[in-house]
């Protein structure tokens, strides 16, 4: 298939998946619409930072934003610079899209910070803000799998933010899928190919593109 027309497909795919990054990432400063939290420094580590944003989201609309100019003006995109900076930019993209991947599922596992009541996980502490779900690995190897991510009925420990846990769940979740999907279309993307097969010309003297 021709170079450019890869590039029109892949492009505005990384252009939409970025956008959507970077908006998933935003909202998990805002549990339920909320931006008190945030100025009162009650979110967790992972989504203060926003590895949607820069990893997920600018770098790879930065590539896509190129991909997407190269596919349109064929008539350049045989030549060594762009070929070189579509590289570049890619393998960019593709290290921000494996960052966000791997701080999204820390931050899944991890769970959110939550104003919760301590007594429920036999602390004795009282009420406090803190991660409920990372302080249950002290009662045992798999309590905070069995209690988090596989049994809803212990998300209500939670008390405030009202629902943090589905935001936190759901928000990180898709950030996984999105950069899943960021590193597949970034592996297979024209751009990432030998320059020099894009470079040399056809019987006709025109540029494979």
């Amino acid at each position: 298939m021709c170079v450019g027309k890869c590039s029109r497909i892949v492009g505005p795919c990384l252009l939409v998946l970025g956008t959507l990054s970077m908006a998933a990432s935003s909202l998990l400063l805002f549990p339920a619409g909320a931006s008190k939290y945030l100025l009162e420094g009650h979110i967790s580590s992972h989504p203060k930072a926003v590895p949607g944003v820069w990893g997920g989201g600018i770098a790879v609309l930065l590539a896509g934003t190129h991909i997407t100019a190269l596919g349109w003006q064929c008539s350049g995109c045989g030549t060594r610079t762009n070929a070189f900076i579509s590289v570049v930019l890619s393998k960019l993209a593709l290290l921000g899209a494996t960052a966000c991947f791997v701080l999204s599922g820390v931050g899944l596992t991890n769970g959110p910070l939550c104003f919760y009541n301590t007594t429920e996980l036999g602390l004795r502490h009282g009420a406090l803000w803190g991660y409920p779900f990372l302080d249950a690995i002290d009662q045992g190897p798999d309590a905070r799998a069995e209690n988090y991510l596989y049994s809803r009925r212990t998300w209500n420990i939670c008390m405030e933010p009202e629902g943090i846990v589905s935001w936190h769940v759901v928000l990180f979740s898709l950030l996984l899928l999105i950069s899943v999907a960021e590193m597949v279309a970034l592996s297979h993307q024209p751009g990432a190919e030998p320059c020099e097969r894009w470079t040399e010309p056809r019987g006709d003297g025109h540029p494979r593109c």
